[in-house]
């Protein structure tokens, strides 16, 4: 059921003030994304389909089958656990901070790239704290 006008104004207000209110909280909680039903339930597919096949490759000794289920299994995980694609590309080296060498690293917030990206900004923030 469609919420009305008023409660419409009503959930606008609400986060206007909780952005206002506490802003890192609000960023946290507008960057989760929605699990892809779609992609998790055909990365299960896969990785049952994979499963069949390496047991299969096992019981009548085709290691190309086993290979093969094996490899299915590990793109049907792939699948499953990655997120969409984004759609404004990943950001470049330094993007997250205007301030270059100097600049205080307590108002950085962490960065909503992939795993490497992370990692990469963890590595930079060590260094910085060290002196390097």
């Amino acid at each position: 059921m469609p919420l009305s006008e008023y409660e419409q104004r009503m959930l606008q207000q609400m986060e206007q003030q909780l952005r206002s209110d506490d802003p890192r909280l609000a960023n946290t909680l507008a960057d989760k994304p929605r699990p892809d039903v779609r992609r998790l339930s055909l990365g299960v597919l896969l990785f049952l389909l994979g499963l069949g096949g390496l047991i299969g490759g096992v019981a009548t000794s085709y290691v190309w089958l086993g290979v093969l289920g094996f490899l299915a299994m590990l793109g049907g995980v792939m699948l499953a656990i990655s997120g969409p694609r984004a759609a404004g590309g990943v950001r470049g080296r330094g993007a997250k901070r205007a301030g270059g060498p100097g600049a205080g690293t307590s108002t950085t917030t962490p960065s909503s790239g992939g795993f490497m990206q992370r990692q990469e900004d963890k590595w930079n923030r060590r260094n910085e704290e060290r002196g390097r």
